[in-house]
């Protein structure tokens, strides 16, 4: 079974793996897909039962390790020795664990605003919660997921033809996934412990009106003196809120690390 992900083919440079947050989909990206690919191949993926994707019903599926190997296979079916990764959210805690764990693969990495993956374990008290909300789940399938507050239905900032899309794919999601990333992925999303130890180019892009997220940009500062951060008028979907201004830091950088160009790691 393998993770579903739309390639194209027709953008500039290496490829980038885009990997959107919790109860999103490839609509994430709309807003940036086209800008990117002056500097590289967008491989927009979609987390199991969102979007396209398959549902697998064994929990070790959602681990957060087993989808850093998922992400490796595609770089390697695409015959690519190195790529760009970018990650929003849910999916930037993916992303920053791939880099850990596969620091050779990956030419340089772009990630967003992410309580997940910078909290420290137990911070949030996440896995009592993430049962209670998986229990509910299981008993009242998709109107349970609708309640849960990450849900597209609950954004207001968004441009009408993304939030319509978004709301669209999220009644495709299986609760079965759902139930299963919050047992299983969401919990263990921090590397907030082994964040120091990246070796790989990155830039947070921080939205900065997201204000209990604000600690954990200091923190990511604190831990990794390398990162770069460029702050932006945008909430926690920064790329989608401020998708011109997201556009032009994540192009800037990413142009930095080609392979070839100067500064190329």
């Amino acid at each position: 079974m393998q993770l579903h992900f739309e390639l194209h083919e027709d953008g500039n440079g290496p490829y980038c793996l885009l990997m959107h947050g919790f109860l999103s989909s490839r609509a994430q990206w709309r807003p940036n897909v086209e800008a990117l690919k002056e500097v590289c191949k967008p491989v927009v993926v979609e987390l199991w039962g969102h979007g396209r994707s398959p549902t697998p019903r064994d929990a070790g599926s959602y681990r957060v390790e087993h989808y850093a190997s998922m992400f490796d296979d595609i770089r390697r079916s695409l015959g690519a020795t190195q790529w760009f990764v970018c990650g929003q959210s849910f999916g930037a805690g993916l992303t920053l664990r791939y880099s850990l764990q596969y620091p050779d693969a990956v030419l340089a990495q772009v990630f967003t605003n992410t309580m997940a993956a910078l909290s420290l374990p137990g911070e949030l008290a996440r896995a009592v919660r993430m049962e209670i909300h998986a229990e509910q789940i299981e008993r009242e399938g998709l109107d349970a997921v609708r309640k849960l507050p990450f849900h597209p239905r609950f954004a207001r900032r968004f441009p009408h033809d993304i939030h319509r899309e978004m709301l669209a794919d999220a009644e495709r999601i299986d609760p079965v996934a759902v139930a299963n990333a919050l047992r299983q992925t969401s919990p263990f999303l921090s590397v907030a412990a082994s964040f120091g130890e990246t070796r790989v180019p990155t830039l947070l892009v921080n939205g900065s009106r997201e204000t209990r997220f604000q600690p954990m940009r200091e923190r990511a500062k604190n831990l990794l003196p390398t990162l770069e951060i460029v702050d932006l008028e945008g909430g926690h979907s920064v790329n989608i809120e401020a998708a011109k201004d997201f556009n032009a830091a994540a192009v800037g950088f990413l142009r930095r690390y080609q392979p070839g160009e100067p500064g190329f790691w």
